[in-house]
């Protein structure tokens, strides 16, 4: 079942088309990356998804319902995080819930419960410190806590990781993890690495359209190049190889950077068996040949070319 439905949805401000038709779908009980470059229009799309923006054309569906601007009927069946989420800096993380939960008119007993379950899932069940000392990956975490207090069927991450270090990078795509197990998650973000730590399909946007999209193994599948590296003694032999290579219509992008040659090929075992090859034939041992496993970099970077 798709817990998030996107169908032709089209939006321009003046002559700048930002999206284009564009349809892609997210299953109930995965984490969605919806990747794109900055500017591409993934903050415009989690705009209109939620209802705060009006789309030119297109629809989107929640669970089954569908959104409309500036009515909220859906957004109870979402978690919003924002890229700054901001929060009351005198209060504590478990007071912030707390005023959350009386908002929403949760039963006390019941928000009791639920904002201890959070704090302890996003590792912040031990803080008492005021809101206005947390790091920014803490804050991060702590929007996560308040975008489920709800328990939502869908929650929205809208460049989550952006301005995080790589130790609060790596706290909060943890706590993602665990957020699948009850909730699906749409993961909107440009670092790549992040989507291919946690994300379980993806979509590709670029220029206002989706270009590609699929699981990860999937799309690794269908690129028209793999990648290859020797790594020699010297940079000499890795010279007198790449120069013999370079002859052969079945390698491109061949390069070599200190004793490393690195290259693409569209048939990366027939690469490979060339290269053992061309070793014995100019008598060169080397320290290691590799075929290399396809990227999310390599991916995207395919895509929108």
């Amino acid at each position: 079942m798709a817990i998030l439905e996107v169908k032709q949805v089209s939006k321009s401000f003046g002559s700048q088309k930002v999206l284009d038709e564009i349809s892609f779908s997210v299953p109930e009980g995965s984490i969605y990356g919806f990747i794109g470059k900055n500017g591409a229009g993934k903050t415009t799309t989690m705009t209109i998804a939620l209802g705060l923006l009006k789309a030119d054309k297109g629809d989107i569906f929640i669970q089954g319902k569908a959104v409309h601007y500036s009515e909220t009927e859906t957004n109870k069946l979402i978690g919003y995080l924002p890229d700054v989420p901001e929060f009351y800096p005198f209060l504590t993380a478990r007071e912030f819930l707390k005023l959350c939960a009386d908002i929403s008119g949760m039963d006390a007993k019941e928000s009791k419960h639920r904002i201890t379950e959070l704090l302890e899932m996003v590792g912040l069940e031990d803080s008492n410190k005021r809101i206005k000392t947390y790091s920014r990956g803490m804050k991060q975490r702590l929007g996560i806590a308040q975008a489920l207090i709800n328990d939502p069927v869908l929650l929205i991450c809208d460049e989550p990781t952006s301005a995080l270090d790589p130790v609060g990078r790596k706290q909060l795509l943890s706590v993602l993890k665990k957020v699948k197990e009850k909730t699906t998650v749409i993961f909107s973000t440009h670092i790549l690495s992040d989507v291919e730590s946690v994300c379980d399909e993806v979509a590709i946007l670029n220029n206002g359209k989706i270009v590609s999209q699929g699981t990860l193994p999937f799309l690794k599948k269908q690129l028209s190049n793999e990648r290859w590296s020797v790594v020699f003694e010297t940079e000499e032999d890795a010279l007198q190889i790449k120069g013999y290579l370079e002859t052969l219509p079945l390698f491109t992008d061949i390069n070599v950077l200190n004793h490393v040659l690195e290259g693409s090929s569209t048939d990366t075992k027939q690469a490979m068996s060339t290269i053992l090859d061309a070793l014995s034939t100019h008598s060169i041992t080397p320290v290691k040949v590799e075929r290399k496993e396809a990227s999310m970099e390599d991916v995207f970077l395919e895509a929108i070319e």
